[in-house]
């Protein structure tokens, strides 16, 4: 019985790690050809979590310069309709997760934290 529990959970995490990759693909791809943003911005997908049940994915994006993020944000949320009714016509998988967009905060606690190693660094001398 416990075998059987863990393929089904691996068959199950598995499906989810491809749906994942799969989105984070086709969304990428829409949001270079399809969606403007302001001069001199660069919005980049950087990870895709799906729900186990597929009811809901949210998509992380990574926005350079940082400041520009939440007006990024606002664009990709006014677009999602859009971008939903593409993922809806492009994928042949049934159901389709409802897309979310949310802002991608580890690159900036990433910088933070090198920032920090730095600070140490620079007072160890």
């Amino acid at each position: 019985m416990r075998a059987a529990k863990k393929a089904n959970y691996k068959m199950a995490s598995t499906r989810v790690e491809k749906v994942n990759s799969l989105l984070q693909h086709e969304i990428g791809k829409i949001l270079s050809r399809e969606i403007s943003f302001p001069d001199g911005v660069l919005a980049t997908i950087t990870r895709v979590d799906t729900s186990a049940n597929l009811i809901e994915t949210k998509v992380y994006a990574s926005v350079f310069p940082d400041d520009m993020a939440n007006q990024v944000l606002v664009i990709l949320k006014k677009n999602v309709y859009d971008i939903q009714q593409k993922i809806n016509k492009t994928l042949k998988m049934r159901p389709i997760p409802k897309i979310i967009f949310m802002k991608d905060t580890i690159e900036s606690k990433a910088d933070r934290v090198e920032e920090l190693l730095a600070q140490l660094k620079k007072e160890e001398k």
